[in-house]
């Protein structure tokens, strides 16, 4: 396995640290008070590329692969988990489904304008009954001529207010169960499609999630992703791909508040010393570090495996349950080490504290991802 970066990526790398560094990190507390994320810095990102890094070149995206994703998504990660998650949810679960199982038509309609930003991609899977038990979908869709009529709602969808495109999950065969459903290309504009309440997270600011509901919703039967009854499998292999990806976006958080600690041991004193300089503060640092090291060699195995055409649903079930694991603790640490101003929220120890919280929740729960390491280690067995 070799995870040394082309040239073009440790350009694109290096830019985008500098990008974090000076833009994005200086209106991070803005982000925070305004719920919002600055129009120059999604208008900055775009120009970037960095809404199309999955995204195919012919279709006018940069078309990186797993590790080079992984690559760009640990810098994101370096900054406001909320800009991180609009740039992170769109380039992952928001895309994968039509680069990978799109027609050509239906590439050539909506791949160049999201490979620019101009359309944001979604994933509409999750409902009030359907949350671990993905396959327990109320949404429904009726065929009716050369359409389909969808009736149902989505909750907790990442980039709502902010998508146009959603690639939206619905019961087309409720006598087949998780057999019997189909993904489904949504537009914002269609009638019959309705943004509900924006939902208040406890962090992500920024990132902005949101109901949906549909309303006798008219989709082209061209619209339909992937096969018919087909869409329960799709939906675990969106899921499934962006793992690392996850993974890779916990990782910069990490690095990122390691680098706060050493800058704040170093600097605070106590008891006439730098508490760098005590023991019990340099055990912690020292957990932190180690840490980092497992999860990076981990979640860039995976990636490259991935790369590879390697099966990796355990590996990449792997990543995302040890990264988040990570990421908490990390967190839980950094706040430790800060003390009475880790928990202030004029600093940034506390955001990232409180958005570590949902990794072991969204795109799977630490005990899916259990779940699915088990199976996959039974069915080897087997």
């Amino acid at each position: 396995m070799d995870f040394n970066f082309s040239e073009d990526i440790e350009f694109l790398r290096s830019n985008v640290r500098k990008f974090v560094k000076d833009e994005v990190e200086a209106v991070a507390m803005e982000i925070e008070e305004n719920n919002q994320i600055p129009e120059k810095i999604v208008e900055q990102s775009k120009e970037m590329g960095l809404f199309s890094l999955s995204i195919p070149e012919e279709y006018g995206g940069l078309g990186l692969d797993m590790v080079g994703k992984c690559a760009i998504y640990e810098e994101l990660g370096k900054t406001h988990n909320g800009y991180t998650t609009l740039i992170g949810a769109h380039t992952g679960i928001g895309t994968a489904g039509l680069v990978e199982l799109g027609t050509e038509e239906q590439k050539q309609k909506y791949l160049p304008k999201m490979a620019t930003g101009e359309w944001i991609g979604a994933f509409a899977l999750t409902e009030p009954s359907a949350g671990s038990n993905a396959a327990n979908l109320k949404t429904t869709a009726v065929k009716k001529g050369d359409k389909y009529i969808i009736n149902g709602s989505k909750h907790y969808i990442t980039n709502a207010i902010d998508g146009h495109v959603f690639t939206v999950m619905a019961v087309t065969d409720p006598e087949k169960g998780a057999k019997g459903i189909t993904s489904f290309i949504v537009e914002k504009d269609f009638p019959g499609f309705i943004v509900g309440n924006v939902e208040e997270k406890m962090g992500l600011k920024g990132s902005h999630s949101a109901e949906l509901f549909f309303e006798d919703m008219e989709v082209p039967e061209e619209n339909v992703l992937g096969e018919v009854n087909r869409g329960y499998v799709n939906a675990l292999k969106i899921l499934a791909n962006g793992r690392a990806g996850l993974a890779a976006r916990n990782l910069g958080s990490c690095e990122k508040l390691l680098e706060h600690c050493l800058s704040y041991a170093q600097e605070r004193e106590q008891f006439g010393k730098p508490i760098l300089e005590v023991q019990a503060i340099q055990h912690m640092l020292s957990e932190i570090s180690m840490q980092i090291e497992a999860l990076r060699s981990l979640t860039y195995r995976v990636a490259w495996k991935a790369d590879q055409g390697h099966r990796v649903v355990r590996e990449a079930a792997a990543a995302k349950l040890f990264g988040s694991e990570v990421y908490n603790k990390v967190a839980d640490l950094a706040v430790q080490i800060h003390g009475g101003i880790g928990y202030m929220k004029e600093y940034p120890i506390e955001r990232y504290y409180r958005d570590a919280r949902i990794t072991k929740i969204y795109e799977g729960t630490s005990e899916i991802q259990r779940n699915i390491i088990a199976g996959e280690l039974i069915r080897e067995m087997k």
